[in-house]
């Protein structure tokens, strides 16, 4: 695979928009690989924007010489906050991470009504017509793909959002329409339909040509590299150099997934599932995924006697910072990528559980079964994961 290192450049306009934590890890991540700094005290802005959270043990974070980021570079990273309070509290937690970093961070309610979307576009027009490089955390989302279709930028650069990015450089590659995987094989609908030039026209400039350069940052395995885009490995240095190493627990640790809440999963057979990884382990703790059902999470905690945590931070700083399993237990997911990265050298070992074919509901994409063992056999292979199995 080629993996090369790109350089962002330290006097371009960045502005970056994420839509949930994880987006914005990678944001930070992307920046440090790339050497960009900050001012330390930047502001927060945009409205409804949040005031500083203390989030983290100020012990917990520190730069890797002990001073304090100079200021070499431009970067404002524009939140497009979504209504789920989950995410909103992670997002909350990772913006004061960013402004700690010396970064503007701009607060947008940008679904906060049916004139929120206008409101919202409208006041960043100025700042994307002005930016020399994008960074965005979900080519998928329409969101970005809309504001795609305003800038002017000539440096753009996609941040991993999990295990979405995989599909994304494959779909690229081959000149698909951008799909997630999970609704892969599914018919267009009416808003699809409509929206089709907008998406269409975001492939288009998400496509390297003369005088436009296309960055992919991921820690995933990406094999189906289209001609002209770089791709640049991302091995979560930030997390490294600011959170930890953790202390090490004797048990076991589960992470939690949404495949159940993508209508992927079946919740019964998932249930069955974890209770049997959970005993066979001794498992004590259920990192649960934002995305998880309250009623779900609730009916785990009954019937298989784990701690639900519901983690304010994404698990690849929770578990930096610690404390954490000898043993962490995960289904197919983008953890059994970046934990290994996150927690080198630490002797935490990661394992990871293939979904069964029969866990699968009669709605999941004809995609998934396929996609999903791609996900952890490309983990197994890379980073010498250990496979477990159901009794």
């Amino acid at each position: 695979m080629n993996r090369r290192a790109g350089n962002a450049g330290p006097s371009l306009r960045t502005l970056a928009f994420v839509e949930s934590p994880v987006q914005l890890l990678n944001v930070l991540e992307w920046a440090h690989t790339h050497a960009l700094r900050g001012v330390p005290g930047a502001p927060a802005s945009g409205a409804g924007a949040p005031a500083p959270i203390p989030a983290v043990p100020p012990q917990a974070r520190r730069t890797v010489d002990g001073s304090a980021p100079q200021a070499a570079a431009e970067l404002t990273v524009v939140v497009l906050s979504p209504t789920d309070p989950m995410t909103r509290g992670q997002l909350r937690r990772m913006a004061d991470l960013a402004r700690d970093e010396g970064y503007e961070v701009r607060w947008e309610e940008a679904r906060g009504g049916t004139t929120a979307p206008f409101q919202t576009i409208g006041g960043l027009a100025g700042a994307l017509r002005r930016a020399d490089r994008i960074v965005m955390g979900d080519p998928f989302s329409r969101y970005v793909q809309l504001l795609l279709t305003i800038t002017r930028a000539r440096d753009l650069v996609v941040v991993d959002d999990g295990t979405a990015t995989m599909e994304f450089v494959a779909q690229l590659a081959r000149g698909e329409r951008l799909v997630r995987w999970h609704r892969k094989g599914g018919r267009p609908g009416p808003r699809d339909l409509l929206f089709a030039p907008v998406s269409s026209s975001a492939r288009r400039r998400l496509t390297p040509r003369a005088g436009r350069r296309v960055e992919v940052f991921s820690s995933m395995p990406v094999e189906e590299i289209p001609d002209g885009v770089a791709v640049t490995t991302n091995d979560f240095g930030w997390t490294r150099s600011r959170f930890g190493p953790p202390r090490i627990t004797k048990g076991a640790d589960m992470v939690g997934t949404s495949l159940v809440e993508t209508g992927v999963v079946d919740g019964d057979r998932y249930l069955e599932a974890v209770r049997g990884l959970a005993k066979a382990h001794g498992a004590a703790r259920y990192f649960a995924h934002r995305r998880e059902s309250t009623e779900k999470l609730h009916r785990l905690a009954a019937e298989t006697g784990l701690e639900i945590v519901r983690p304010d931070l994404p698990l690849e700083l929770i578990a930096r910072r610690g404390p954490i399993g000898r043993t962490v237990l995960s289904f197919p997911s983008t953890v059994v990528h970046t934990l290994p990265l996150a927690l080198a050298g630490t002797g935490v070992r990661i394992a990871v559980c293939d979904i069964d074919p029969t866990w699968l509901t009669d709605h999941a994409s004809p995609r998934a079964q396929g996609f999903l063992s791609g996900v952890t056999d490309t983990a197994k292979d890379i980073h010498r994961l250990t496979a477990v199995a159901l009794a």
